[in-house]
């Protein structure tokens, strides 16, 4: 099994959450490969300082090219909330799969419907930094749950 998360995120190591992701990193290796993948331009930079829907589009520009495999998740408060066992089923339903973390300003509208599908972990608005962190945990726990491993419990 291949997980990717694509991240609209300027690259280099944050001191408070890097710890956090590479361990869940290092324990969810047994299940499954994990590669995240940050994204970030100075197109988008630029747009995040003029708008919204600037920055939005700069997102979906950067991140479409790797809509091309796999089985495409966006990440949108806006979608339907999933517990933490709908979530195990959707990771345990496909052996490659592509998670999308937007920038400050969320996604477009056509960008979400271009995925296959999109979760929410909540109305809440969550720094998409801490939001990495609490996806690997979801995968490490649906991992879990599929494996019959007692971190769910």
């Amino acid at each position: 099994m291949k997980i990717t998360i694509y991240s609209i995120d300027k690259r280099g190591k944050n001191e408070l959450y890097e710890p956090l992701i590479e361990h869940f990193k290092k324990i969810s290796k047994y299940f499954a490969k994990i590669e995240i993948v940050d994204v970030f331009n100075n197109s988008i930079a630029k747009a995040q300082d003029s708008s919204a829907n600037l920055a939005k589009n700069e997102y979906s520009k950067a991140l479409t090219p790797f809509l091309k495999s796999g089985f495409n998740v966006a990440l949108d408060p806006e979608a339907k909330e999933v517990d933490s066992y709908e979530f195990a089923k959707i990771i345990q339903n496909n052996a490659n799969i592509n998670f999308f973390i937007g920038g400050a300003y969320g996604f477009e509208k056509n960008f979400v419907k271009n995925c296959d599908l999109s979760v929410s972990f909540g109305k809440i608005t969550i720094s998409h930094k801490l939001v990495k962190v609490l996806l690997m945990e979801q995968i490490y726990r649906g991992l879990s749950i599929i494996n019959n491993h007692p971190y769910h419990k």
